[in-house]
């Protein structure tokens, strides 16, 4: 697992969680993971990979 900063909407604060890759229905990858905090999913969206 990878670190990455994300957006938790029930902190309303910008965290660092622990995610994994995954490629969502429309071909994107995304991270996705647990907040720290309070443990409520949270999804980063990423680049093209290269």
């Amino acid at each position: 697992m990878a670190s990455y900063e994300g957006y938790c909407v029930k902190c309303r604060e910008k965290r660092e969680f622990d995610g994994e890759v995954v490629e969502m229905a429309n071909g994107r990858r995304s991270a996705k993971g647990k907040c720290p905090i309070c443990g409520t999913g949270m999804n980063r969206i990423l680049g093209k990979s290269a």
